[in-house]
Parts: C-alpha cells; structure tokens; sequence
C-alpha cells in the first residue's frame, strides 16, 4: 500500500466523523432548543394551575359564605313562622279565656237568679 492511499482513507474517515459530530452537535442544539420550549410552556401551565387552585379556593370561600347565609335565612324564616305561629296561638287562647269569662259570668248571674 501506497502512503497516498492510506492518506486519502484517513481524510475520508475523518470527513465522516467531523459529519457525524456536526449532526450530532445540531441535534443536542435542536434538544437543548426543544427543552428550553418546554420548560417555558410548563411554566405557563404551572402559572395556570396555580391561578385556578385560586379560583377554586375563592369560589369554595364563596359558597361556604352562601351556605351559612342560606343557613341563617332558614333559621330566621323558622322564628318568623314560630312567632307567627305564637302570635295565632295567643289570639285562639285570648279567645277561649273570654268564652270562659262569659260563661263565668253566666254561671254567677244564674247563681244570683237562683240566690233570689
């Protein structure tokens, strides 16, 4: 063999190599450019996440405020039939006191008539 000959495969070998690693040096650029795109998106979407955990915890805040003052509407509508309720159960008894204090008073006036 020819030291030309060997030369020329050698050239041709380190061609190939510095062509791989051109490759494959674009390719880890492309991966560190791809990573880098991936990294930002994901912020975002933790950014998202954590401005719906917000929402959802304001929005569980709310309902709960909605559900003690649902709470004490009922409470106040349950006192307000109750005094309501009272209120007719007084008038019924004022009534019956008066229907026996005339009935008193028919009995003491038939005494007095039968007394004569």
């Amino acid at each position: 063999m020819s030291p030309t000959l060997n030369y020329s495969i050698t050239d041709s070998k380190m061609q190939d190599a510095e062509t791989i690693l051109k490759t494959f040096a674009t390719q880890v650029r492309q991966l560190i450019m791809k990573t880098d795109e991936l990294k930002k998106s994901n912020s975002k979407l933790n950014a998202m996440v954590e401005q719906r955990d917000k929402e959802i915890d304001q929005l569980k805040e709310q309902l709960d405020q909605q559900q003690k003052q649902y709470n004490a509407m009922m409470m106040a509508k349950m006192i307000e039939i109750s005094d309501g309720d009272i209120e007719a159960s007084k008038k019924k008894i004022q009534k019956l006191i008066r229907s026996v204090n005339k009935c008193i008073a028919l009995l003491n006036g038939n005494d007095e008539e039968s007394d004569d």
